[in-house]
């Protein structure tokens, strides 16, 4: 079932955005060379815990999981798409990497993930993740009153795929509001002017990924829980959550 969402339940979930805002700022800091995965996800750890939040991501057991979730962010490096454990990995200079995180105050739920380049940064990097952010972008933009649901990934598949990047859409996008997963799936592509109505108080979480090998492919690795390029090609994952109001899209997980 779909719960749309009143003006004061979207500002409830604007303060957890604000949360995931700020533990993405704090992890980018310090993500260096050398860090460990562990040690990014108690950097989040204590941004949530000071925030008076709590995790969305930890001890979450999906049914395509191996087992609850064990951190309280997606740690993706390189050919790891999503998902990605935190781990004792130490980063190295030029890792890509994605943080996805989810944070609940009083309740609601916020979920976003960003992008970056520990230390000196490969071109065709930066690149990726500037197309995956126009993605998001026009993902967004297309979520608009009146529309429909195939139109975001419509408009995300169309810059994506332009860019000679793979993409896949069995893990898109989702409802969200008083769980992190709630109905609707947001597809990553989809066909302009068809789906769900979006109409005011709908509130999703936009997250395409793209695979630079262009690919579609990916692989669950051994850990049960991240997802890979089957070409070992890099990757990259950006996320907002989004509310559709009466004045157009709304971006709740920024700072």
């Amino acid at each position: 079932m779909i719960e749309l969402k009143t003006p004061a339940e979207i500002a409830a979930m604007r303060e957890a955005g604000r949360v995931v805002a700020a533990v993405h700022a704090e992890v980018r800091a310090h993500a260096a060379v050398g860090i460990t995965l562990h040690e990014l996800d108690e950097v989040a750890r204590k941004v949530i815990d000071g925030a008076g939040a709590g995790s969305s991501f930890l001890g979450y057991h999906p049914r395509f999981g191996a087992m609850p979730y064990p951190g309280v962010i997606c740690t993706s490096v390189n050919d790891v798409m999503l998902h990605g454990l935190p781990t004792p990995y130490r980063l190295r200079d030029g890792d890509l990497v994605s943080i996805d995180c989810g944070a609940h105050v009083d309740g609601w739920h916020a979920d976003a993930a960003i992008s970056f380049v520990v230390g000196e940064p490969r071109s065709e990097d930066l690149r990726m993740i500037e197309v995956a952010e126009q993605t998001l972008a026009a993902g967004i933009a297309a979520a608009q009153p009146g529309g429909r649901m195939g139109d975001i990934g419509a408009a995300m598949s169309a810059v994506g795929r332009a860019g000679g990047y793979g993409m896949q859409n069995d893990f898109g996008g989702h409802g969200i509001g008083r769980a992190m997963h709630e109905e609707p799936f947001v597809p990553n592509e989809g066909r302009a002017g068809r789906g769900l109505a979006l109409v005011p108080g709908l509130v999703i979480a936009i997250e395409p990924s793209l695979m630079a090998g262009g690919g579609d492919h990916y692989y669950m690795a051994d850990d049960g829980w991240s997802l890979c390029t089957r070409d070992g090609s890099r990757s990259v994952h950006v996320e907002h959550t989004v509310a559709i109001t009466e004045d157009g899209p709304r971006i709740l997980t920024v700072p």
